[in-house]
C-alpha cells in the first residue's frame, strides 16, 4: 500500500456482518476508514494488533437503549465515587463491542418541546432515567449540541420518543390532543426527523404515551413515513393482550406506510408464556404480506423500568408533582390495589400478571438497602402491604426508583432470539445502583451463552443482528458492515471465550474475550481495557 495505515488488525478471521460466510481477511483504516486487504498483504501501520485466532467483526449496534442522559454532561452528585460509577456505566456497552448505541426508545428521548413545556418536562425526565439534573431540549439540534465529545465512549443516534413529545406540547393530560396540538406535534416531528433523529418511537404503557389512541399514532407515524423513517414501538401490552396490541402496531404501520420496529418483543406474565409461538408467525405473515415489520430482544428472562409503570396510567395523570400528591391519599392506595386485583381496560398491570414477588428493587438512592431485593420481601419485613411500601418508597425517592421484573419464560426469548426477523438491543437503563446485567451482557451473552455455548445461532448470523441487519433498518449509512471505504468501528473477539460477566448481583462485570474495539479509526478498548479514547459522536440519519 503507498502510506502508512494508522491501524492493521493482521491474521483474523472476518464475519463482516452481511451474514456471509466467515473469511480469512486483513483489516486496514487510515482516516477513520476501512479497506479490506488478501490476508498476508504488505501493510504499514502505526498501531498493528495480532487477530491470530480471533474473530474481526463490525463494531455492534445496539439498537435500543436508554442512555440519552448518561451521555450528556452533568456533575455527578457525590464525589469521586459517583462519577466512577457513571463512567463504569458509560463503559460498560464499549468493552462488549458496542459502538453505535439507538436511545429515545420506547416514547422517551430528550427533546422536542415547546419552550415553555420544557420545566415540567424536565421534571419527568429526571425520574425516568434518574441520573440528577437533565434538561431537555426544544430540537435535534439542541439535544445533539449539548453531548459533550469529552464523555461520547460510543456513537449515538436517537428516536423521537412521542411520550417526550405529547408532554413538551400538551403536558400530561389524559385526552386526545386538540387539532391544533396535533399539528404542532407532527410539525416538530418532522423537524427532528429532518435534522437527523433516526425515527418515531412510543412507549404506550407509559404516560403520557398511553393516553394515545391509535388515531393519534397513525398521523405521527405518517410524519415518520415521509421521511422514510421506523416507527419503533412499544406495544401497549407484552402480556396477556400482547396479542391484540401486536395488532395495533400492524394497523399502525399499514396505515401511516412506516416500516414496523416491535422493541424488545417478550410475551410476559404467566397469562402470555407460550405466546411467541403464535406473535412470530404472525409477524412472518405480515412480512409475506408486504408489511416491512422487524424487532429487537435482549437475551434474559427479565426486563427493566420504572417503579411507577407497575401502578395504573392514571395515577401518573398531570405529572411527577401530581403523581407524589396522590400516593400520599389512602383512599388512592386502596383504588390502585383494587385495580392491581381487578384490571383496568388497556392497562398491562405487570403485578396483576405476575406479582410484587418478581419485582425488585434496581435503584433507589436513599434506599440502597432495598436494592437486588424483591417487593413482596421488602413489604413482608416491614408488616406492610406492597401497594403501601411502594407508594411510600415512590414518595421517599421524589418518584425515582427503577425495578427489574422477572416475568419471561427462557423458551419464550429462545424463540424470538432465533427468529430470522429479530436484532439484538440491550434495552439497558444506565442508572447507579443494581441495574439490569443486560446493559453490560447482552451482546456477550448471545455470542457465547446462546450462539456458541447453546447452539442457537450461527456465529455469522448472531453477528448479522447485531450489526448489518440494524443499521440497514435504522439507515446507519457506512456502519454495520465491513468493506472498503466503510466508516472503522469494529470489533476483535475470541469466539472460543467470549462471555458476558454481568450477574444479577454484578450488573457492570465486564465480558470475557472481547479484546480490542475500535471507534471511528481509534483503539477506544485495548487487550480488552478502555483506552483514554473518547471518540463516539452524534449521529444523523439523513
Amino acid at each position: 500500500m503507498g502510506r502508512p495505515m494508522d491501524l492493521l488488525l493482521r491474521g483474523g478471521t472476518l464475519v463482516d456482518g452481511t451474514g456471509a460466510p466467515a473469511r480469512e481477511a486483513d483489516i486496514a483504516v487510515a482516516g477513520g476508514r476501512i479497506t479490506v486487504l488478501p490476508p498476508g498483504a504488505p501493510a504499514e501501520a502505526a498501531e498493528v494488533v495480532d487477530a491470530a485466532g480471533q474473530v474481526v467483526a463490525p463494531g455492534f449496534i445496539d439498537v435500543h437503549t436508554h442512555s440519552d442522559a448518561l451521555a450528556a454532561p452533568r456533575d455527578a452528585d457525590g464525589g469521586a465515587d459517583a462519577a466512577e460509577v457513571i463512567e463504569d456505566l458509560r463503559l460498560a456497552p464499549l468493552l462488549q463491542g458496542v459502538t453505535t448505541e439507538i436511545c429515545g426508545n420506547c416514547g422517551t428521548s430528550l427533546f422536542p418541546s415547546l419552550p415553555e413545556r420544557l420545566p415540567e418536562l424536565a421534571e419527568h425526565l429526571r425520574v425516568t432515567f434518574g441520573l440528577g439534573p437533565i434538561q431537555p431540549a426544544v430540537d435535534f439540534e439542541a439535544f445533539a449540541a449539548g453531548q459533550d465529545p469529552d464523555l461520547r465512549r460510543t456513537h449515538l443516534a436517537s428516536l423521537v420518543g412521542h411520550g417526550t413529545l405529547r408532554a413538551g406540547v400538551m403536558g400530561f393530560e389524559a385526552r386526545p390532543p386538540k387539532p391544533g396540538e396535533l399539528e404542532t406535534m407532527c410539525r416538530l416531528l418532522d423537524q427532528a426527523l429532518s435534522q437527523g433523529a433516526a425515527g418515531l418511537s412510543t412507549g404506550l404503557i407509559y404516560p403520557p404515551g398511553t393516553y394515545a389512541d391509535t388515531e393519534e399514532i397513525v398521523a405521527l407515524a405518517r410524519v415518520a413515513a415521509h421521511h422514510g423513517k421506523p416507527y419503533v414501538t412499544h406495544l401497549r401490552d407484552e402480556m396477556s393482550q400482547v396479542e391484540t396490541a401486536l395488532e395495533e402496531a400492524l394497523e399502525i404501520a399499514v396505515r401511516s406506510g412506516a416500516p414496523l420496529q416491535i422493541s424488545h418483543h417478550k410475551t410476559a406474565g404467566r397469562h402470555a408464556w407460550g405466546a411467541t409461538l403464535r406473535t412470530l408467525p404472525r409477524l412472518e405473515r405480515a412480512r409475506a404480506e408486504g408489511v416491512d415489520v422487524l424487532c429487537d430482544v435482549y437475551p434474559y428472562t427479565a426486563g427493566s423500568t420504572v417503579l411507577h409503570a407497575m401502578l395504573p396510567p392514571w395515577t401518573s395523570e398531570g405529572g411527577v408533582g401530581a403523581l407524589l400528591e396522590r400516593l400520599r391519599r389512602s383512599e388512592v392506595r386502596d383504588r390502585i390495589r383494587a385495580d392491581i386485583g381487578g384490571g383496568v381496560e388497556g392497562w398491562e398491570n405487570t403485578v396483576g400478571n405476575g406479582g410484587w414477588d418478581l419485582i425488585a428493587v434496581a435503584a433507589a438512592q436513599t434506599h440502597p438497602e432495598a436494592e437486588g431485593r424483591r417487593i413482596a420481601e421488602l413489604a413482608a419485613e416491614r408488616g406492610v402491604e406492597p401497594v403501601d411500601y411502594v407508594c411510600d418508597l415512590l414518595l421517599a425517592e421524589q418518584g425515582e426508583v427503577t425495578i427489574i421484573s422477572h416475568s419471561m419464560r427462557e423458551d419464550d426469548v429462545r424463540r424470538v432470539l432465533a427468529s430470522p426477523l429479530s436484532m439484538i438491543g440491550s434495552d439497558g437503563v444506565p442508572k447507579p445502583g443494581r441495574p439490569h446485567p443486560r446493559w453490560a451482557g447482552s451482546f456477550a451473552r448471545v455470542l457465547g451463552h446462546y450462539g456458541r455455548d447453546q447452539g442457537l445461532l450461527p456465529l455469522e448470523t448472531a453477528v448479522h443482528k447485531m450489526t448489518g441487519l440494524p443499521a440497514r433498518r435504522f439507515g446507519l449509512t457506512g456502519r454495520g458492515v465491513v468493506r472498503d471505504g466503510a466508516i472503522a468501528d469494529l470489533v476483535v473477539l475470541d469466539p472460543a471465550t467470549v462471555r458476558d460477566g454481568a450477574t444479577f448481583d454484578r450488573p457492570l462485570e465486564v465480558p470475557e474475550g472481547v479484546g480490542t474495539v475500535v471507534v471511528a479509526g481509534r483503539t477506544a478498548v485495548r487487550g480488552g481495557r478502555p483506552t483514554a479514547v473518547r471518540a463516539g459522536e452524534v449521529v444523523r440519519v439523513r
